[in-house]
């Protein structure tokens, strides 16, 4: 696990490091709250007298001494063990001391622990017995807060009931945590925007470290109370794949946010105390340059001098205090300087003679992407767009490849690249993600309105009034007659200041734009020849990689499951449709039909992509390796086929039974498959070393045999169990790691048509043509439980308790189990529902039928 591997490679840097402590010596439900560098005094008073340096920290239940000399052993007092507690020479002892000097604090105690002596990790040494420890203070003025602290804390040790303890020290904890907030110089760029703030504890295994945790428009932050084990711990948001809602303690409390595996803090486990906190930060943090969110983006809608509400109240009162002819904007958003200003990297040339041969200062050159942004929206006269470089492939004009001496800035820094956002990883990376955004739906959704502005109805007269779209007279198609002033010089003037202050589109439309009409995404090409880059985009985090997957999630799904509602719908296939399998971002949906194909199918953009046959017999199902790579679909032609998804070719045929292969299921490395010759197969798919070769090497691991043809197989989850379903209706449940029979049910009188384990792996349910619908024990192998439809029930998913069916006639039905009961019908298609998908969330169905048709269905709760 990632943590283990971080510990692992903390305990290396241990090695080299003279700090020994760690959260690890506490005891469970203890916090540690500061540290002070101070000496341990040996032998007060006596010739022997001598000092070992260290650091003291103070924690809810101890105080942990831990010297700088590893030779000596860390020194751990239990506060329930202390019998006193004061400043060194109180009550007349050692007045003298305590008058010279008032940096020492005395515990007076019963029982001592001795940890890691020579850094050697070893049981702890005890020592017990009535004695006093003096530990001086480097600075003394801290003695008299730390002494009170000690106090707080040795009295809520002392407390009878273990609650009252916890209690006490919960509220001490949160009284240190309110009087402290996060330090915002801590932030990595001054640009950073907080979004939000809140008290938090980091979770490691058996520790938790309380502090504060805050997330900015680029950064997750967490600071812990004491320091430790480094100031701040911080995240890049563009760095997090997965973040996940979690319980703690069986409360919705837990936070987990997963990040790169080549990062050395690849991931952090936090712990509210509120969940509204906990979803609050899941929100921001999940909705990071989230192309679906329009928060995302800036209002089309508005000029780029009306973003700013506090600036716009400022241009306004200006405006209307301004003598006709008025205008609200005394710069323009595209002019020769801006366009410049951009591009000088790569027309230094150009800058030069605009700027009579120098560069522009070098605090006001094209340096950043978040200030020029930031100048944009704030600034008193910057209201400049983004040029076409900005969507194109050429990344040129953000790089400093000619070396040129663009000057310093006033922190001493050179101007050289563009400084990109931190959600960026190369200028490529930035323009790749600019052009998405371009092309997003909501772009898609609002550019007519941005039209209206620049091109359209608001450019000029009352409604450019209105939306404060107004720019200065000089910048209009006939705001001025050149050939009306007679001064020459007073012309040049004025066609020099029109062609450098720059110039307003000729207004295209006098009308309202049309809003576009286009698919909701982006489509993926619908040529012949694919490559690569197109199996990444099948994988990288989509809508669904930041959904919730807590167990009360998936229970408040499974208990509205009645309120399933179809979204849309598709026919893809001219015969039945067999297997269903989605990408691990839900994007592309593959489907098998019994009319021969293997089909590729873009939930974004609704359109079909691909369409590959293997041969020209039925395919029977269908599922996607792990890594969205490769599909594998089974034949009625015996075979098992392997089909690239990068390559767009069948790389691997599996000859691996003498009849129809009825179904498959993948599991770490293993294929199992199931065929109407009597047998299930157990192989071992080892990938090959080199991509673009033979993707598998098959060996035959077990072969599972049965009297009559199998119709479907499943998995537990933790494929230690097969269960098996056969024509002459059997259930038949196998020992996976022996490949023995555990119990074989005969508990239909036709056909198995579907068979899956609960989640717990303690039961089966078995759906068959005789419309039954049974529940097994597996442990037993009895039949516990039956129910019947007056139709078969062709497929199913449960949860161990509900189950939705498809029905013969098309129709969904919402059985519930324990009242033995149909407690729903929901109107599917129009012939048999053959198979059924559900996504890990529990919040997605697709299903697929002997109509031709996908089904997508949505949870609406």
């Amino acid at each position: 696990m990632a943590f283990i591997r971080k510990k692992q490679q903390e305990q290396q840097l241990q090695l080299y490091s003279k700090e020994r402590f760690s959260l690890l010596l506490l005891n469970l439900e203890e916090y540690y709250f500061e540290q002070h560098t101070a000496s341990h005094i040996q032998y007060k008073g006596s010739h022997d007298e001598r000092k070992i340096r260290g650091s003291l920290k103070i924690c809810s239940k101890s105080v942990i001494f831990e010297p700088d000399a590893i030779s000596q052993p860390i020194i751990k007092i239990p506060l329930r063990d202390c019998v006193k507690i004061g400043k060194y020479g109180e009550n007349g002892a050692n007045i003298h001391f305590a008058k010279a000097k008032s940096g020492g604090i005395s515990l007076i105690f019963s029982q001592v622990y001795f940890i890691k002596e020579h850094n050697i990790v070893a049981p702890y040494k005890i020592e017990r017995g009535k004695m006093e420890y003096v530990f001086e203070l480097d600075v003394s003025g801290k003695v008299d807060d730390v002494v009170e602290t000690l106090l707080q804390l040795h009295r809520a040790s002392c407390l009878d009931k273990l609650g009252d303890q916890t209690a006490m020290i919960t509220a001490i904890l949160q009284s240190r945590l309110a009087r402290t907030s996060f330090d915002k110089n801590r932030f990595q760029s001054v640009s950073e925007k907080l979004h939000m703030e809140c008290k938090a504890e980091m979770v490691t295994p058996l520790v938790t470290n309380p502090g504060h945790v805050c997330v900015t428009d680029t950064t997750l932050y967490f600071q812990p109370l004491n320091g430790y084990p480094k100031p701040v711990v911080q995240i890049t948001l563009q760095d997090v794949r997965r973040i996940y809602k979690r319980r703690h303690g069986l409360m919705p409390l837990g936070l987990e946010v997963f990040c790169t595996e080549d990062d050395l803090c690849s991931d952090i486990y936090l712990k509210f105390y509120e969940p509204q906190d906990r979803d609050d930060l899941y929100f921001h943090i999940a909705t990071y340059l989230d192309l679906s969110n329009p928060g995302t983006f800036r209002d089309l809608s508005k000029p780029v001098g009306a973003l700013n509400k506090e600036r716009l109240e400022r241009l306004l009162t200006r405006y209307q205090e301004m003598p006709w002819p008025k205008f609200m904007y005394g710069s323009h958003y595209s002019s020769p300087s801006y366009v410049l200003f951009y591009l000088v990297r790569i027309a230094p040339e150009y800058m030069l003679c605009l700027q009579n041969g120098r560069f522009d200062n070098a605090d006001r050159m094209f340096n950043s992407i978040a200030e020029t942004w930031k100048n944009c929206l704030d600034g008193a006269t910057d209201f400049k767009e983004l040029i076409p470089e900005f969507y194109g492939d050429d990344v040129s004009f953000l790089v400093n490849s000619l070396k040129l001496d663009l000057g310093k800035r006033q922190g001493g820094q050179l101007v050289d690249d563009v400084e990109l956002p931190p959600w960026a990883s190369s200028p490529e990376d930035f323009l790749q993600k600019s052009k998405d955004a371009l092309e997003s739906s909501y772009v898609s959704e609002h550019l007519h309105e941005w039209i209206d502005l620049i091109f359209g109805y608001k450019q000029k007269g009352s409604d450019a009034i209105e939306a404060h779209n107004v720019f200065h007279p000089l910048t209009y198609e006939g705001g001025v007659n050149l050939n009306s002033i007679e001064d020459p010089d007073e012309k040049v003037a004025m066609l020099t200041q029109i062609l450098e202050f720059g110039q307003t589109p000729k207004q295209l439309f006098v009308t309202p734009h049309p809003r576009r009409i286009t698919p909701k995404f982006k489509s993926l090409s619908q040529t012949s020849s694919y490559n690569a880059s197109i199996a990444d985009s099948l994988v990288s985090p989509g809508e669904e990689s930041f959904e919730d997957l807590t167990e009360e999630s998936k229970t408040l799904a499974w208990n509205n499951i009645s309120k399933l509602q179809l979204h849309e719908q598709h026919k893809l296939h001219k015969e039945a449709v067999t297997g269903i399998a989605v990408s691990r971002n839900g994007a592309s949906v593959f489907t098998t039909s019994q009319d021969s194909t293997l089909k590729m199918f873009s939930k974004e953009s609704k359109m079909l992509q691909r369409s590959i046959s293997f041969s020209n017999m039925a395919l029977s199902s269908c599922l996607l390796l792990p890594g969205d790579a490769t599909v594998i679909s089974s034949s009625w032609d015996n075979n098992v086929y392997f089909y690239s998804i990068a390559f767009g070719r069948c790389q691997d045929t599996l000859m691996g039974h003498d009849d129809a292969v009825s179904k498959i299921c993948w599991h770490d490395n293993r294929l199992y498959s199931a065929s109407w010759d009597s047998t299930v197969k157990v192989w071992s798919g080892v990938p090959a070393e080199m991509p673009g070769t033979k993707r598998h090497q098959f060996d035959l691991l077990a072969e599972l045999e049965h009297d009559v043809s199998v119709d479907t197989i499943s998995l537990n989850a933790a494929s230690t169990l097969l269960v098996s379903g056969t024509k002459e209706g059997t259930v038949t449940i196998w020992d996976l790691s022996t490949a023995t029979l555990l119990h074989q049910i005969p508990c239909h009188s036709g056909t198995v048509c579907d068979t899956a384990f609960s989640p717990d792996s303690r039961h089966v349910l078995s759906t068959g043509a005789d419309g039954c619908l049974n529940v097994i024990d597996v442990q037993t192998g009895m039949l516990i439980s039956s129910m019947t439809s007056d139709e078969p029930q062709r497929c199913f998913i449960w949860d161990g308790n509900s189950i939705l069916s498809g029905s013969q006639s098309g129709d969904l039905l919402v059985w519930d189990l324990l009242g033995a009961k149909i407690s729903e019908r929901i109107q599917g298609h129009t012939g048999a529902v053959t198979c059924i998908w559900m996504n890990e969330q529990c919040s997605s169905i697709i299903t697929g039928g002997e109509d031709r048709q996908i089904m997508f269905w949505k949870l609406q709760y």
